[in-house]
């Protein structure tokens, strides 16, 4: 799981150890394990919010960890074409190389450590897949895709894309050094990630070694998941336990500990952690497919919206030279990709 490191971890700025005594710890109000499933033309997911409730995840909607796999020669799968409205989508590749692509002319290649930041607002179409040499060779593929829900006011704004290259994460070290933490978006210890978001949230991706602990300030205004991408350790001061494909919903307060088991397994020598953080949003949420509107009536909207093509059209150099029994620039609207 290399996403992006340092040689160096003691040259990186440090995040303080904030004062346990001032400042409250966030319990852990829930661990679930995610589910695995399918996705797109048929990778590897695993579910990672299934069981929870959307009061528990507002600003975000949905996430997927993608793999990890390991594809043979021919194996490696994507997404077709397909719509989005209303929402951000978040893919953040730790092994592999996905392309992107959308009809808003937005795109290009996210490998390890990369961010692509896709606001769908009032509709586009995309695909993500792997590149030809990567289907021929087969090889490693391990990422997340987030969802990240936008306000009314925000969700017919015109679609915009960012890539976010691995080496413009902030990376700051633990007070010890026991834990890197990549910064994607947002805000810890007065320093800011690079991504640009709508909707006030924080994305890190920390590495805690094994027998470390990680406590970091958390705004108290914001929410607080904790997803395992790898290892095992535990989540709060009481110590809860948790392992590859769980999620820890943790309540209110100042801080959040994360702390990785002193033995872990050869193949996951450290403990690999998601941290999510957002402002609720706090308004209605009407879910289908690849629309995440305010109600049901916006949804049906969105999907005759999408039928008639008002959401976008393929880029002609995306386009098969030939489409027999169906309608270039139109994907099946079902994958959430």
């Amino acid at each position: 799981m290399p996403a992006i490191t340092v040689q160096n971890i003691l040259a990186l700025p440090r995040i303080p150890r904030p004062d346990g005594a001032v400042l409250a710890q966030r319990p852990v109000r829930s661990v679930t394990t995610a589910p695995s499933g399918f996705e797109g033309e048929g990778f590897p997911v695993r579910r990672a919010f299934a069981g929870v409730g959307m009061r528990e995840l507002d600003p975000f909607v949905h996430m997927d960890q993608m793999g990890e796999v390991e594809y043979a020669p021919g194996e490696a799968k994507g997404t077709p074409w397909h719509p989005h409205r209303g929402f951000e989508t978040v893919t953040y590749m730790i092994d592999g190389i996905f392309e992107h692509a959308d009809s808003n002319g937005g795109g290009g290649v996210i490998t390890n450590g990369d961010t692509q930041w896709m606001t769908a607002g009032s509709g586009i179409l995309h695909i993500e897949a792997p590149p030809e040499h990567l289907v021929v060779s087969g090889g490693l593929f391990h990422g997340i895709q987030l969802w990240v829900n936008l306000p009314s006011a925000n969700k017919w704004n015109p679609p915009r894309y960012q890539g976010i290259e691995g080496r413009e994460a902030v990376l700051l070290a633990s007070e010890d050094g026991g834990a890197l933490v990549r910064l994607i978006a947002g805000e810890v210890a007065g320093h800011t990630g690079p991504g640009s978001t709508f909707t006030p949230i924080t994305m890190i991706h920390a590495t805690v070694n094994a027998g470390a602990e990680l406590t970091l300030p958390w705004r108290p205004d914001f929410n607080a998941l904790v997803y395992v991408l790898a290892g095992r350790g535990t989540v709060g001061t009481a110590g809860r336990p948790v392992h590859t494909g769980q999620l820890a919903v943790l309540g209110a307060g100042d801080l959040l500990t994360v702390g990785a088991a002193q033995r872990q397994d050869s193949r996951t020598p450290d403990l690999e952690v998601l941290i999510l953080g957002g402002q609720p949003i706090g308004e209605p949420v009407a879910h289908y497919g690849p629309f995440v509107m305010n109600t049901e009536a916006e949804l049906r909207q969105a999907i005759e919206d999408y039928q008639a093509g008002r959401l976008g059209v393929i880029p002609a150099e995306h386009l098969p030279h030939h489409t027999p029994g169906g309608e270039p620039g139109r994907g099946d609207g079902n994958d959430r990709g």
